[in-house]
């Protein structure tokens, strides 16, 4: 018998942990990843779909009880949905603090810890749950406390190195690098069309992110996320881990072309490269000296924290 070709997902899940970039079940049932994302954005999307009802219809009754909060509401729904997903994945779902806490330290502690309860009180451990919080300086102290807790988290919103080092340097379990939005930024800013994968700025950007990280021995893990074509995922093989929507993982479970790893801990120990010190003097003038990075990060937290405020904001009026 010949043996059957394997698909490019699963000859990247045998060098990278692929997780679902989706808020829908079905979608992460299909595909079988080992982690879910989510986000407000995503959240917002899924909930305006009838099989989600029962898990709004939940928060609903629960924000009720709570002196019809509508904070207790978008936590008890958040929950909801990672709860949900976990039953249909092995390992963790990711899932967001409110972006308009994203320069609040205290704010952003509270809010994790008031998640991590209600995922406790439904008997799931924390191990399984990782908090997302933006690549502010904020959010990068918040996750120094948080993670002195037990309670692991995902830096998301994050686009340059000085972020990725701050956060690092915080012990933080995970970064979300965007790909997609720098090479929009890019794209926009330099009037082309689009890029090379090799010369992709956000290729480029995780893969510099991620030499640096194995070249200094640091634990926090990558995960590529945020794409615009297949070509930017394949361009990051290897990588710890890549967070994929459902668009791009069935693009790669249709094709059996070969799988290059590109990234190896290896090759990253091999290069020259210099370690950084980053404090909140540095940080915030090494930002400002990005424009792409200051630019998207903000644009990043006001379209987050919209879409939670529309999405608070549709389902408070059954309070």
């Amino acid at each position: 018998m010949v043996p059957r070709m394997a698909t490019q997902l699963e000859q990247l899940k045998e060098f990278t942990t692929v997780v679902a970039d989706t808020g829908d079940f079905s979608s992460i049932e299909q595909y079988r990843p080992q982690d879910a994302t989510t986000n407000p954005s995503l959240i917002l999307n899924a909930s305006q779909k009838s099989e989600y009802q029962p898990l709004i219809d939940d928060a609903i009754a629960y924000a009720k009880v709570q002196s019809n909060s509508r904070e207790a509401l978008m936590d008890k729904l958040f929950v909801n949905f990672g709860i949900a997903i976990l039953k249909i994945i092995p390992g963790r779902v990711s899932t967001e603090v409110d972006a308009r806490l994203s320069y609040d330290i205290e704010g952003s502690v509270a809010k994790a810890r008031a998640l991590i309860a209600l995922y406790e009180k439904a008997r799931i451990k924390r191990e399984r749950v990782l908090i997302k919080l933006a690549s502010t300086w904020e959010g990068a102290q918040a996750a120094r406390i948080l993670e002195k807790e037990g309670i692991h988290c995902n830096m998301t919103l994050m686009f340059s190195l000085a972020q990725a080092v701050a956060c690092a340097d915080a012990g933080a379990t995970l970064i979300s690098p965007f790909v997609g939005r720098i090479f929009d930024w890019y794209k926009k800013n330099e009037k082309v069309d689009s890029y090379p994968a090799e010369k992709d700025p956000g290729v480029l950007s995780v893969r510099t992110i991620y030499n640096y990280y194995k070249k200094f021995g640091i634990k926090t893990q990558v995960m590529g996320a945020s794409f615009r074509n297949k070509e930017e995922i394949l361009a990051l093989a290897g990588c710890d881990l890549l967070t994929i929507a459902p668009e791009f993982l069935s693009e790669l479970s249709k094709s059996k072309d070969p799988v290059k790893r590109v990234l190896e801990p290896s090759l990253a120990t091999r290069q020259t490269i210099e370690r950084r010190h980053v404090d909140e003097k540095t940080f915030r003038w090494l930002l400002n000296e990005d424009p792409m990075a200051t630019e998207k990060l903000a644009e990043g937290i006001r379209k987050f924290a919209a879409d939670a405020t529309k999405l608070e904001e549709t389902l408070a009026t059954h309070l």
